[in-house]
C-alpha cells in the first residue's frame, strides 16, 4: 500500500501552498483515480511521487518503507509516464526503447526482454521499425506507456494517457491499464475523462486547492451524495421549489434536484401539484462521478 501523511508543500515564493495536509491510502495492485481542476495540485503530488520534488513536511510510505529509500535502492521501482509525449520523435520505436531501457540499467539477455514484453504489451510489434514522429496519436500513447513498462515498476504513475487518440486506441489502453495490477502494479491514474476513471479506477481522490476534498471507492462516494432527480415538467419550475432544491436547468422545462433522499420524492411531488405543475417525465438515481465531482469543487475539471 502506498501512504501520503500529512504532506504538504509549497513552491518558492508561492503566497499558498501547492499541498497541505494531503492524507491518501493508495492500496497495492489496483488503479487509483486522481482528480482535480487545473492548479488543484495533482501535477505537485505526482511530481513528489516520481521524486522530482522533495515534501518538507508529511511522509509518503511504499509498503512501510519510505518512499525515497525504495526509489534510491530500486530506481525502476517508480515509473513516471507524462501527458507529453517522452521520447525522441527521430529515433524509431525500438531505438526509444533500447535507449530509455539502457537508462534504466538494462542491458543484454535483460534488456531484450523487457523490450520484447513492453512491445507486446503495448502491441507496437508491427511498427518497431518506424520513426516515432511517422506514428498516429494512439501509437505515440502506446510507446509512452511502453517505455514507461520497462523497468517493471511497483508503482506506475500515469498523467493523462489518453488524451488526443481515437477511441478504439483509448479502448485498447484502457483494457491494457486495468490488467497492470493483475501482473503486480499499482496505478495512479489522473485524467480529465470521468468515464475512464469510472470505468477502471476501484479507488478515487478528488482535490481542489491543495486539499482533499474526499476519498473512497467509486461505489461509495457516488453513493454518499444526495440523490439525483431529473424532471420534465409542463410548466415552469415555481422559483421557490427552485431554490428549495437546488435545482438546475437542463433544457426547456427540464430540470435536476437535489433531494436530501429518495423518501423526500412524494413531498416534492405535492409541492409541485399544489403550484399546478404538471410532471410529464422524472428520472431518480445517483450522481455520477462528474456530478459529484462539480459539487464538491464547484467547477468543471477543466476550470
Amino acid at each position: 500500500m502506498l501512504q501520503i501523511d500529512g504532506v504538504s508543500y509549497r513552491y518558492r515564493a508561492a503566497s499558498s501552498p501547492a499541498l497541505q495536509d494531503v492524507s491518501l491510502n493508495i492500496p497495492a495492485n489496483g488503479v487509483y483515480g486522481l482528480l482535480g481542476p487545473n492548479g488543484a495540485g495533482k501535477t505537485t503530488l505526482i511530481s513528489l511521487l516520481a521524486g522530482l520534488l522533495t515534501a518538507a513536511i508529511g511522509r509518503i510510505s511504499l509498503n512501510g518503507q519510505p518512499l525515497a529509500a525504495i526509489r534510491a535502492a530500486n530506481p525502476r521501482a517508480i515509473a513516471l509516464v507524462p501527458q507529453d509525449y517522452a521520447f525522441y520523435p527521430m529515433l524509431s520505436v525500438s531505438e526509444n526503447l533500447r535507449f530509455f531501457g539502457g537508462v534504466l540499467g538494462l542491458q543484454g539477455a535483460e534488456l531484450k526482454t523487457q523490450i520484447e514484453a513492453a512491445t507486446a504489451f503495448a502491441r507496437l510489434e508491427q511498427v518497431v521499425g518506424k520513426r516515432a514522429e511517422q506514428l498516429s496519436g494512439g501509437l505515440r500513447r502506446r510507446l509512452n506507456l511502453a517505455i514507461g513498462l520497462l523497468g517493471q515498476p511497483q508503482l506506475l504513475l500515469l498523467d493523462e494517457p489518453t488524451v488526443g487518440v481515437d477511441p478504439q486506441s483509448r479502448h485498447f489502453l484502457l483494457d491494457a491499464i486495468a490488467a497492470l495490477p493483475a501482473a503486480g502494479t499499482t496505478v495512479i491514474y489522473t485524467s480529465h475523462y470521468m468515464e475512464e476513471v469510472e470505468a477502471i479506477c476501484q479507488k478515487i481522490a478528488i482535490i481542489d486547492q491543495g486539499q482533499v476534498l474526499t476519498e473512497g471507492t467509486l461505489d461509495n462516494i457516488l453513493h454518499s451524495q444526495e440523490s439525483s432527480l431529473e424532471l420534465h415538467l409542463a410548466q415552469a419550475l415555481p422559483d421557490s421549489i427552485a431554490t428549495l432544491y437546488a435545482a438546475s436547468t437542463e433544457g426547456e422545462c427540464k430540470y435536476r434536484l437535489k433531494l436530501p433522499s429518495t423518501a423526500a420524492l412524494p413531498r416534492l411531488l405535492d409541492e409541485l401539484a399544489a403550484a399546478g405543475c404538471s410532471v410529464r417525465d422524472l428520472s431518480l438515481g445517483q450522481h455520477n462521478l462528474e456530478q459529484v465531482f462539480m459539487q464538491l469543487t464547484k467547477r468543471s475539471l477543466r476550470d
